[in-house]
């Protein structure tokens, strides 16, 4: 079984210095990685046609001039995207694309680093598909803090659930971790082709949380206060919001989203934070029940954001 184990495994290290982009391929046949189970399909719509656009610079300079000493908000609450921070990068709009999404294959996301995360050294052990369910983790060494954050948020998928990102090897879909001057950004679930994560440096690598959250994203999941059961857990003070920002708050419409049965959280990592989009400082989101801790995190997974990852990708 040892001896097995050894020739199934491929190991290739891959040493990047300076400021260039990662893309471990191994051949040049492109692998069709996507799936066509309606079980698996994520529903779009009720995020309607802005959800299809270009990145905006004019976000990257609100980012740019972010400081979370003094601004309670989560970084990726500053975006003029759906929601905040959600975008399929499609430079023509949605021209016809489809309204949905689907789960990622198993629950490994193949990945490149396209992003200028300054100089590092980036060590990539990719095994291949056959032990995927007893991965062995993908180390990297970085000496910049984004490249620090993105190896803990993977670790952290990967000892918390069963999710695997691994280095991208020819596969047709595929995340791309990116640092356009254009804020913190992702689509939702698997798009087709090469989808970004945007994490502009350094307001959107400030927090681990963050990353995470942009990742959690592109895995399929929407923000915590948009559910459609939220009128009995917060009350959206409207007087509060930001003029053109309001409908960052509308509901999804009932059955376009799946809860998996798991209660709504204060605390997930998936949640805005109490006073994002305020056009005075004040609240724009209020607990209606007792709850202690910080809304909207940006530090660790949650109880419930594990049990939902878990829940869709079948994790045992």
């Amino acid at each position: 079984m040892a001896r097995a184990y050894l020739l199934c495994v491929l190991a290739i290290a891959v040493l990047v210095v300076g400021h260039s982009q990662a893309n471990v391929i191994l051949h040049d046949d492109t692998v069709d990685n996507s799936i066509a189970g309606s079980s698996d399909v994520i529903d779009l719509s009720h995020l309607g046609p802005d959800l299809y656009g270009e990145p905006d610079e004019e976000v990257g300079k609100l980012v740019a001039n972010y400081n979370p000493a003094t601004d309670s908000r989560n970084v990726e609450e500053l975006g003029s995207y759906v929601e905040g921070d959600i975008l399929i990068d499609r430079p023509g709009g949605r021209n016809g694309l489809s309204n949905t999404a689907t789960r990622w294959p198993k629950g490994v996301v193949p990945f490149v680093i396209s992003g200028n995360f300054g100089k590092y050294l980036l060590l990539v052990k990719p095994f291949v598909l056959c032990f995927v369910s007893h991965p062995l983790p993908l180390p990297f060494f970085a000496d910049a803090k984004g490249m620090q954050l993105i190896e803990q948020a993977i670790n952290e998928y990967h000892t918390k659930t069963c999710i695997r990102f691994v280095p991208r090897m020819g596969e047709k879909n595929y995340v791309s971790f990116e640092t356009s001057n254009t804020g913190c950004w992702s689509s939702v679930g698997m798009v087709g082709g090469k989808q970004a994560v945007n994490l502009q440096i350094p307001g959107c690598t400030t927090l681990v949380g963050t990353v995470m959250h942009e990742m959690m994203h592109a895995l399929g999941f929407l923000h915590e206060q948009n559910r459609e059961d939220r009128d009995d857990w917060v009350k959206i003070l409207y007087e509060n919001i930001k003029s053109g920002t309001k409908n960052n708050f509308e509901k999804a419409t009932k059955g376009s989203t799946n809860n998996f049965g798991v209660s709504y959280d204060y605390g997930s990592i998936m949640h805005y934070s109490s006073n994002a989009f305020s056009t005075n400082g004040r609240s724009t989101i209020e607990a209606k029940k007792p709850f202690s801790g910080t809304m909207g995190q940006r530090i660790e997974f949650s109880k419930s954001d594990l049990a939902k990852i878990n829940l869709m990708y079948g994790c045992k």
